[in-house]
């Protein structure tokens, strides 16, 4: 359960946004410097859980630039210059703010925070558990909701179970808009549109337009949670990675939400 920051300060005085951030640098210093030699180059990922009360949530915002997440991990990256911690070039760091702090993460004493490190084979072990969620916002398809995990491979995107593809074989489409149907969305969903799939290599989900979901044909458009902006695929070849939130419109009207969390 989250303190208040503020009450926990020597003579009372109030941190600010800079004085919070030193303090978790500081921590997050220390963490690293713990790390025996060599090692360091096996750290895949750094996670950070904040778990501040509603008064102070802003000041812990500002000071690892939620906004600009690559401010944050660039003053990690020069303390590690600085201090000659060996990170390799693509460690990456997740700050979550949670409601509760897991049990499992180190606790940074005196404040709302915890610290913890994987490695590559935590990392790649992790992601071999990753689950999303696709939920139907428009469209008729045969369900509401459809889950996927990173074991699953290909889940085939489009309008109705089979269809023949160029060499005569049959793609068969998990998540199947059916072709008879009241919903006008429909028939604009092409029989082999689109799919989505786990990245090894960028540990997410990716979703690709199919021959049936590029110019000229039918269209695959990704609304980016994000930042708002709205995404078009226009090749078979290149996928576009999927966050929390990002909504994927099919053909004219034909709309799913892609969720990591489970209703």
């Amino acid at each position: 359960m989250a303190f208040s920051f503020f009450s926990k300060n020597s003579g009372n005085k109030a941190w600010d946004v800079k004085g919070l951030r030193e303090a978790l640098l500081q921590y997050i210093k220390e963490a690293l410097q713990k790390v025996e030699g060599g090692e360091g180059a096996h750290i895949k990922e750094l996670l950070l859980f904040i778990a501040a009360s509603p008064e102070d949530k802003h000041i812990y915002e500002g000071a690892v630039s939620v906004h600009e997440k690559e401010k944050f991990r660039n003053e990690i990256q020069k303390i590690a210059d600085d201090y000659a911690l060996d990170l390799p070039a693509d460690w990456t760091i997740e700050v979550a703010f949670t409601d509760q702090l897991p049990s499992d993460a180190p606790r940074i004493p005196e404040l709302d925070a915890a610290f913890a490190m994987l490695t590559r084979k935590q990392v790649a072990h992790n992601a071999s558990s990753a689950v999303a969620y696709i939920r139907i916002l428009s469209g008729e398809a045969e369900q509401e909701e459809y889950i996927i995990k990173a074991t699953d491979g290909k889940m085939n995107i489009g309008r109705d179970k089979k269809a023949v593809t160029e060499n005569g074989s049959y793609r068969l489409n998990k998540m199947v808009f059916p072709a008879v149907s009241n919903d006008e969305s429909n028939k604009f969903i092409s029989r082999q549109h689109a799919h989505i799939e786990w990245d090894k290599e960028h540990e997410c989900f990716m979703i690709f337009a199919d021959e049936g979901g590029v110019p000229p044909r039918n269209k695959t458009k990704i609304h980016i949670a994000a930042d708002g902006k709205m995404i078009k695929l226009n090749s078979t070849q290149i996928g576009h990675p999927m966050n929390e939130g990002d909504q994927v419109i099919l053909g004219e009207s034909a709309v799913f939400l892609f969720s990591t969390k489970a209703e």
